[in-house]
């Protein structure tokens, strides 16, 4: 199996359809019967690591052609509904307007819990994107700001999602630097676009989001990292959740669709770079930023395979939303359903994809007009070849020296170590490795290129 098992249209319907469930608008027909059958999902065409569910899946038309190969009779339609967030999508769930969602492990858990709730169960029956140490959340302030810790945020005001993967993040990475989540700090609950307006305005001191936001703010300018979520070592993801009577009622329909998210996966992995335009052509995000994150050897790592220590993260994020008093006890075990996925990819595939791992950490450089990017083995090795090429990329991407997190080269904070030149996504990471080495030191970009050429 090639290394796509480890790493990582539109519609128009009428109103009245939108508002009844899948059994009013054609999901009673039998096959054969000509009738026309309309399957909505929800998707978050900006959160980048669930663009396997999404945004590419809906680019590459691959759910609509596995639709029409189930020859049953059925005419499907596909109605695709763009959210910023997952709360709308879960809210839309559970009220039977969206059939299949795609969202962050927390929302996830809210998802799990709402559905119970209203007596409409969901289920999670795969995973898109994930970073086993947590680094698809980061938080970051504004590039002049005199922030550069956790500790720094103390009384500060603080701009995040609540209930979100990134909200998450912040609750634990401050309750690790001694400082209360909830009075030690003024959170501000905003969307990801408001919070970033409010970082450019000064009217918040940091932004705790998930992606692309940290990362196309600092590509932008207009953001530095303080924090690297991977500092948790704490698995997080984004996953695939469908209504349990629309699983029961259309277990081929949901079988496509996870066919057809196993190939999207596949043309992620296979055409890194290709799939990075795919996603900024419809998103609107520079190709830059996406290719951070969903790139061959990106933040993300993307497989649809519902990996145990997945299920074990999502077990210890209950607590957290509990304390935030955004859910009750949710029954995790229950709520995960990997049959559809498993019959999907069949029981061979899936054993390997569980058994995959994500692609070593490696230093990339994206040269203009390439459809591949250069590796490198070493971050001293890519800067020789920025050095020497400097008006001929377009990114040059480095993993911190600690977490592995790919970070732009040129946002990163760098250490000289003797020979070694060390980049870190945040300053307190490369400060924590200075005080540990005798003779380190924090250097500025362009003398790291000028040591390195």
């Amino acid at each position: 199996m090639s290394r796509t098992s480890v790493k990582r249209t539109a519609v128009a319907v009428s109103a009245v359809v939108l508002l009844l469930p899948l059994s009013a608008c054609g999901g009673d027909a039998e096959a054969g019967s000509g009738s026309t059958v309309t399957v909505t999902v929800g998707y978050q065409s900006r959160t980048i690591n669930t663009v396997t569910a999404g945004t590419l899946l809906r680019s590459l038309g691959s759910f609509e052609k596995q639709l029409n190969s189930l020859h049953d009779g059925v005419h499907y339609k596909v109605d695709w509904q763009d959210y910023a967030t997952g709360a709308p999508i879960t809210a839309q769930m559970t009220a039977g307007k969206i059939d299949i969602g795609s969202m962050g492990d927390f929302p996830l858990l809210i998802n799990a819990a709402r559905g119970k709730q209203l007596n409409n169960p969901t289920r999670l029956v795969s995973v898109t994107g994930y970073n086993l140490r947590g680094g698809l959340n980061t938080i970051v302030t504004a590039p002049g700001s005199k922030l550069n810790s956790l500790k720094d945020l103390k009384g500060k005001k603080v701009s995040t999602s609540v209930g979100s993967a990134a909200d998450g993040t912040l609750v634990r990475a401050l309750q690790r630097a001694g400082i209360d989540p909830e009075g030690g700090i003024e959170k501000l609950n905003q969307q990801p676009s408001v919070g970033a307006s409010a970082l450019a305005a000064g009217s918040t001191d940091a932004l705790s989001q998930f992606v692309a936001w940290p990362g196309l703010l600092a590509y932008q300018g207009k953001a530095k990292a303080i924090y690297d979520g991977a500092r948790l070592n704490l698995p997080t993801f984004h996953g695939v959740t469908a209504r349990e009577d629309f699983a029961k009622e259309r277990p081929a329909v949901l079988e496509a669709f996870l066919k057809a998210q196993a190939e999207a996966t596949d043309y992620l992995n296979d055409h890194p770079v290709d799939a990075a335009e795919k996603v900024a052509k419809a998103t609107g995000l520079p190709a830059e930023v996406v290719y951070l994150y969903n790139g061959a050897h990106g933040i993300a790592t993307f497989d649809p395979a519902i990996k145990p220590r997945l299920v074990s993260a999502l077990k210890q994020d209950v607590s957290v939303l509990k304390s935030a008093k955004l859910t009750g006890d949710v029954d995790v075990d229950s709520f995960v359903d990997d049959q559809y996925v498993k019959k999907a990819l069949g029981s061979k595939a899936y054993a390997e994809r569980l058994a995959a791992k994500p692609a070593p950490a490696a230093s990339e450089a994206w040269p203009k007009g390439a459809s591949k990017t250069v590796t490198f083995n070493s971050p001293s090795q890519l800067l020789r070849y920025v050095a020497g090429h400097r008006d001929a990329l377009r990114a040059a991407y480095v993993p911190d020296t600690t977490t592995g997190t790919l970070w732009f080269a040129d946002k990163a904070v760098w250490v000289a170590d003797g020979d070694k030149l060390l980049p870190f996504v945040a300053p307190d990471t490369a400060q924590a490795y200075v005080a540990g080495h005798g003779g380190a030191r924090v250097v500025p970009y362009a003398d790291a290129l000028e040591r390195a050429s």
